[in-house]
């Protein structure tokens, strides 16, 4: 059982006084030790949710087929991956993940490459899919998916409850926050992290005082609360919360019980309480040199472009080559990558890119681009600044520039993509940052098949 702190003017238990000083304690101990890792009974004795069921709407056709946390990300993972990767690596070992949209590769990528974990010490990677285990209904905002599986929080009896979202590309360790939240007294953390101002209004945006306390909170405001003295930049939150067991319990019921509300953490839970819990915001920084961390929202078609595109860089923000901080997956057994033909007007050869396990590039150049697994890239063809999705192939004489290709794809031969266009605009989605998505259904080709 967590600290035991309700309403303004309840008293907290004997019991729960003493429970409260031990974590505190803990706490403490864990921040002035010297290990960055800060595995301790604090992150034994937390339950991880992950938000994984949204439509992701903002990523367009790469989710018509698949939930947002489902959507591949850097040339072999999933995003999903990297809530569960730091789960794991902040020895946070039971873990729930709630799905809904679209579920099904994701349903499928857990079960192959997160049933590692054992069971009699006590592990799991669990999925609990929307099944109105309370209510005849789906998952009707973030809180009431945590409230429909309340009754399986009961039973595995934590004493804090981590909340993620299943859709943001991070790495990061969860135990200091624990700490944080434990050695202030807090009823609920928010993990936050400081956005530009343009693109603060698809977060919650906070205002926190000089102690740290949260004291205004808008979900995706139309015009966002700049910070204090730094007009470009906005506090927003990141959609990770720690909250004691048993005061979750009491908000979740308080607001299942309101007509009225959109049953939602951003929108509800946490507006409703500041005037009367402890909320506590937890800066996201950087360890080694205490910046702003690396965390990136791929909400949107050129973001996630982006994002992906940062990975080629000589030393890109987001590591995936450290070993002490590793991005597990579902490890496919594929050959290496293989590049043939060294003619003159016939080279295999990739420059400034990612390429995965599987790939052939037969006698065409691919420049400035990540390729996922199982990508065949036929004689004199060119791919620029380009993200390639698993199990695409590409044809003889084909230019494309700037493209999202999405798993699955046979590029005829011939093919232009990325030099008019007005001519991609009739037959592809086309991004306002120029990004141009290309699906199988966009070539008459089979559907229903994308995981």
């Amino acid at each position: 059982m967590g600290v035991a702190i309700f309403l303004a003017g309840s008293i907290m238990t004997k019991r729960a006084c003493v429970r409260a000083r031990q974590a505190r304690e803990e706490a403490t101990a864990m921040i002035s030790a010297q290990s960055m890792r800060f595995v301790s009974r604090l992150t034994r004795d937390t339950l991880a949710l992950i938000m994984a069921g949204g439509r992701g709407e903002r990523l367009k056709h790469l989710t018509l087929w698949r939930a947002k946390p489902a959507v591949p990300f850097g040339g072999k993972f999933r995003i999903i991956d990297f809530p569960l990767s730091n789960c794991m690596n902040s020895d946070i070992r039971r873990v729930g993940v709630l799905t809904q949209y679209k579920a099904h590769s994701l349903i499928q990528h857990i079960q192959k490459g997160w049933g590692f974990l054992r069971g009699e010490f006590g592990e799991f990677v669990e999925l609990l899919p929307a099944q109105q285990r309370i209510e005849t209904s789906w998952y009707a905002g973030t809180a009431d998916a945590v409230y429909q599986n309340i009754d399986i929080i009961r039973n595995h009896n934590p004493r804090y409850v981590l909340i993620l979202a299943g859709d943001h590309v991070y790495k990061m360790d969860y135990g200091p926050m624990l700490a944080y939240h434990v050695d202030r007294n807090a009823d609920m953390t928010v993990g936050c992290i400081e956005v530009p101002l343009d693109r603060a209004s698809a977060f919650g945006v906070m205002t926190v005082g000089a102690d740290g306390r949260v004291a205004r909170f808008i979900e995706k405001p139309a015009q966002p609360e700049p910070m204090p003295g730094q007009p470009g930049v906005a506090l927003a939150s990141m959609g990770i919360y720690v909250v004691n067991t048993e005061f979750l319990y009491e908000q979740l019921i308080r607001d299942a019980d309101r007509a009225d509300s959109a049953h939602d953490f951003g929108r509800n839970i946490i507006p409703a309480i500041l005037g009367t819990a402890r909320v506590v915001a937890y800066p996201f920084r950087d360890v080694q040199n205490g910046r702003r961390a690396y965390w990136r929202d791929v909400g949107t078609v050129d973001a996630f472009w982006e994002a992906n595109m940062e990975l080629i860089g000589v030393t890109p923000e987001l590591n995936l080559y450290d070993q002490e901080w590793p991005i597990w997956t579902y490890q496919e057994q594929l050959p290496p990558a293989k590049f043939v033909f060294d003619d003159d007007d016939r080279r295999g050869m990739a420059v400034d890119s990612m390429v995965s396990g599987g790939c052939i590039i037969s006698g065409a150049v691919v420049r400035h681009s990540l390729l996922f697994s199982n990508v065949y890239v036929d004689s004199y063809s060119t791919l620029a600044d380009s993200v390639v999705m698993p199990n695409v192939s590409v044809g003889q004489h084909c230019r494309l520039r700037k493209v999202v290709i999405e798993k699955g794809c046979n590029i005829p031969d011939g093919t232009v993509i990325g030099e008019d266009p007005e001519a991609d605009a009739r037959k592809y989605y086309v991004t306002s940052g120029g990004v141009i998505v290309v699906t199988p259904e966009m070539l008459g080709q089979e559907r229903h098949h994308v995981r």
